[in-house]
């Protein structure tokens, strides 16, 4: 099939060709022609400007005939789409490209709006205006680094003076940390981001700035250890640790790692957190991000992403009846009986508990109280029933 510039390139070629063949015939050229000692020019010119033009309306013709007979139908709502959309080609909403993004939400009814996470809300809003569709809201997701072990924590087997790439460090024997599932730390995946949104910390260790972060994923497939996982907004208390060496092992390793004490199980009101393969994971289905699980882990590998939890307060109200204390997981709360007392808010985790079991709600300000207590209770009845 001929394209525009084929046909272009043929129509050149021709005019040319025609123009020395005419030149040639009205300069003598040719073992039969006499040779002339004057050329006039001007029939020749003329000659030639009435073929060229007449041979410039056949092609043009053909040309129009072409373009019209192959010409692919666009439509014009796919550029509206591309102009609202991001353009970082990143990836995030599943396709190659913008472009064939933009192609998709048009053309396929079953494609989003709202799949352009760098966007944001009124890029989805843009987009499902041009396409008619119905923009919902989407719950952001951000890469989290599921390793603590930098150089400071976390054991070498070797020194690496290779290419400072993990991708390059891990051909070398799996990389040079003594635990084989952490964090390399050689900042591939700050480099292959986007949005600048990854940087390496003083103990080689990678953190995402989530008010950039797109969730686009790329991160998360250049990690040659795959410690970086991309996951909703909103879970925020996560085993921040992939190591699955037993307990032993991964202490002698790094000094954060989960070593499958099982002490996450034991206080979550929820049966979030579960050990398998020497390694707790909390499933993230279950979680109420209350926190409990995060003071009683002994190597601090469960870590709490919320920057800044609201602490419980003590009102005017209080009786002293010293159900608080009873039901603090952390002992936070103090007091004589019959007595206002007092929660120490440097201790204090916000999960909620005391607030729900208060009987004259004398404390409040803390985190998602009554689910809290709600399945503590639901918990407690199961075990007294099956005992």
């Amino acid at each position: 099939m001929f394209n525009g510039s084929m046909i272009k390139k043929v129509v050149f070629l021709t005019l040319a060709l025609t123009l020395t063949l005419i030149t040639a015939l009205y300069a003598g050229v040719g073992g039969g022609v006499e040779a002339r000692e004057h050329v006039d020019l001007v029939p020749l010119l003329k000659f030639t400007a009435v073929f060229l033009a007449g041979v410039g309306a056949v092609f043009g013709l053909g040309l129009a005939f072409a373009a019209k007979r192959f010409s692919v139908k666009i439509d014009p709502r796919v550029e509206q789409v591309k102009d609202v959309l991001a353009h970082a080609h990143c990836g995030a909403c599943g396709y190659a490209g913008c472009e064939q993004y933009a192609e998709a939400v048009v053309k396929n009814p079953d494609v989003p709006p709202n799949l352009c996470t760098p966007a944001g809300a009124r890029g989805a809003e843009a987009v499902a205006l041009i396409t008619g569709k119905k923009a919902e809201a989407r719950e952001p997701i951000f890469a989290r680094i599921m390793c603590q072990g930098g150089r400071s924590k976390a054991a070498k087997k070797f020194r690496y003076e290779g290419v400072r790439d993990c991708r390059a460090a891990v051909l070398a024997g799996g990389g040079d940390k003594a635990c084989g599932y952490g964090c390399l730390g050689y900042g591939t995946c700050s480099r292959v981001c986007p949005f600048d949104a990854i940087t390496m910390n003083e103990d080689d260790l990678p953190v995402v700035d989530i008010t950039k972060c797109t969730g686009c994923r790329k991160c998360e497939q250049a990690c040659p250890k795959k410690v970086i996982e991309v996951l909703p907004a909103s879970r925020q208390v996560l085993v921040a640790c992939h190591s699955k060496d037993k307990g032993a092992e991964t202490k002698k390793n790094c000094q954060v790692g989960c070593i499958a004490c099982g002490k996450c199980v034991k206080v979550c009101p929820f049966d979030a957190p579960s050990v398998a393969n020497n390694l707790s994971r909390i499933d993230l289905d279950k979680c109420k991000v209350c926190g409990l699980c995060v003071a009683p882990c002994p190597t601090n590998a469960i870590r709490d992403f919320i920057p800044k939890r609201p602490k419980a307060f003590v009102l005017d109200n209080c009786i002293g009846c010293q159900i608080c204390m009873k039901v603090c997981p952390v002992n936070a709360a103090s007091g004589e009986l019959k007595k206002m007392h007092t929660i120490d808010q440097q201790k204090c985790i916000g999960c909620g508990i005391c607030t729900a079991k208060c009987p004259v709600q004398a404390i409040d300000g803390t985190f998602n109280a009554p689910e809290v207590f709600r399945a503590a209770a639901e918990k407690k009845a199961a075990k007294t029933a099956a005992a």
